[in-house]
């Protein structure tokens, strides 16, 4: 894989390799007879010949019988049905009972758990007539785990009450892995991680083709795959189904993206990852790191031996250190995976309301939105990490400027309010798409812990116009600000919170949250400064 980046070309030195792939891909099914009260009428009277048994006994009379038969033939066949497990244990426990046999297909586990669902309810009138109209109560799903030949696990979640909503989670990770093998590429799989490849370049390749547009169709024909034969079959026979047109159509719910970066030494990764959490936490707001612990010391450099020819699924034996930022129904990744793997990953939580288009037809474009907004997130740590500013423009910073026909007030850096918004524009620069002032203004009250309006915000934003940190997209109401002002910005800041500050104080007290080692290394060089700036200030005539 090509280092497009600048925070991959800035460690390239010490980066082997690396590959983009989708990871968690989750799809709606829905028949769109059966999403309108018209058309749900219609679909029932093809199914009963009538429309006069339509009320709330018959339409529960679904989940029962689907629930009945569920149960039957996982006794009969020996299947395993997991229930009333809390839903952070369902995939460990699934996984489990995941057969050893790498020739095995077909269903090997169901889970049932309850969530609330958008069900269809009729609501009778006086002279005999009814409505539909929907609600939202809490039923149960039923989980069907499956191995795939092509997708690996594949999870078909099913809601029993009309309109029958379907819900698929595949893994792009398991799909590249069943390709790799059939192809012959060695690797080493670690959990959701390649981990180790002799032929990289092929894994990348194979991976490729789940952005394109030729993966639309393979998306789907497994889906139909196991849905009618599998998990629908209980719900109604497969000749039925198609006598009815219980046929789904799909959209993309949910999808994952990440940047694996290979390096060649596991301790030379996570000091450079160490370091840039310690430099970016601050200025990117980020309250908790979770770290998961396990072997303190990693190898210093990748063992010796071919890879396995085989997908290894191992406990991770190494500290595993997340770095998180949340951007709406957005989320920002970046953690260390296994021995020596530097993951990020952009996830959108709800395709329908961060991008124009969720049909399965457009999951090119949305897997490309999710690229550039992992690339993005990586050059803003880079340019946080790696800030510079020229002395001219520090000098400037309270200077009025221009924008417009406006003339504006400078940029106070003094005034806890301006390093809120410099902090803010910082963190909400992660997504490729820009901010608005009304986005700016909820991350700054959250920061500052009290009333700040989009009309506060918009008058700030015009500040950093003026200096050119941010530029307003023409005929939007969409802020970007480029990667050379996010390290200006960061630089500002930096300068008189990390310099300037602790050269004035008597006595420097460094954070708690920073490692021992590094926090006496840091006290050194401020004792230093200190003392020759007690020097220097007599003799320039300021009393120290």
């Amino acid at each position: 894989m090509p280092l497009t980046d600048s925070f991959s070309q800035h460690y390239a030195e010490h980066v082997g390799g690396g590959y983009d792939c989708l990871d968690r891909i989750v799809l709606n099914g829905y028949v769109p007879l059966l999403q309108s009260g018209g058309g749900f009428r219609c679909w029932w009277c093809e199914v009963f010949g009538r429309v006069d048994n339509l009320d709330n006994a018959h339409l529960m009379r679904w989940a029962g019988r689907f629930a009945r038969r569920v149960r039957a033939a996982a006794a009969a066949h020996d299947i395993p049905l997991l229930e009333k497990t809390p839903d952070d244990r369902i995939h460990q426990l699934v996984q489990q009972h995941r057969p050893a046999d790498p020739n095995f297909r077909g269903l090997f586990a169901i889970s049932v758990h309850r969530a609330p669902n958008s069900v269809w309810e009729v609501i009778p009138y006086r002279n005999g007539d009814f409505h539909l109209q929907r609600k939202q109560p809490w039923v149960n799903h039923y989980a069907f785990h499956i191995q795939d030949p092509d997708w690996g696990h594949i999870t078909i979640k099913v809601c029993p009450h009309p309109p029958f909503h379907v819900q698929v989670a595949l893994n792009g990770h398991e799909y590249v892995a069943c390709q790799a093998l059939r192809e012959g590429l060695s690797f080493t799989k670690e959990g959701n991680c390649f981990t180790d490849s002799s032929n990289l370049a092929g894994l990348e390749k194979i991976a490729e083709t789940l952005r394109c547009p030729s993966a639309v169709g393979r998306l789907a024909a497994a889906c139909e795959r196991w849905l009618y034969s599998a998990c629908l079959c209980y719900l109604m026979p497969v000749a039925q189904q198609q006598s009815v047109g219980l046929r789904y159509q799909w959209s993309v719910y949910q999808m994952e993206f990440s940047r694996n970066l290979l390096f060649t030494s596991g301790s030379r990764m996570e000091a450079i990852f160490q370091s840039v959490i310690d430099h970016t936490r601050g200025l990117l707001d980020v309250r908790r790191i979770r770290t998961l612990f396990g072997n303190k010391k990693r190898p210093f450099l990748r063992p010796d031996g071919q890879p396995n020819f085989q997908v290894a699924v191992e406990r991770p034996t190494y500290d595993l250190t997340v770095f998180k930022v949340h951007c709406g129904l957005l989320t920002l990744k970046i953690y260390t995976k296994g021995e020596c793997v530097l993951r990020v990953e952009a996830i959108v939580h709800n395709v329908r309301k961060e991008f124009p288009r969720c049909g399965i037809t457009h999951l090119p474009s949305i897997a490309d939105g999710l690229q550039a907004m992992a690339e993005r997130f990586l050059e803003m740590l880079q340019a946080v990490d790696s800030c510079w500013i020229n002395d001219d423009v520090f000098a400037k910073l309270a200077e009025r400027s221009q924008v417009g026909a406006s003339a504006v007030a400078g940029v106070d850096l003094n005034r806890r309010r301006m390093r809120a918004v410099i902090q803010g524009v910082l963190l909400l620069s992660c997504g490729t798409q820009g901010f608005r002032s009304e986005h700016l203004a909820a991350k700054v009250a959250e920061i500052l812990g009290e009333v700040y309006t989009a009309r506060q915000a918009s008058y700030d934003l015009k500040k950093l116009r003026g200096k050119s940190w941010v530029e307003r997209v023409s005929g939007t109401r969409t802020y970007l600000a480029s990667t050379s002002s996010l390290r200006q910005m960061a630089a500002a800041v930096l300068l008189r919170e990390k310099v300037l500050l602790p050269l004035l104080t008597p006595s420097h007290q460094p954070s708690s949250r920073r490692p021992r080692n590094a926090r006496a290394k840091l006290d050194r060089h401020y004792l230093i400064l200190q003392y020759e700036l007690q020097q220097l200030l007599p003799l320039i005539g300021i009393a120290a």
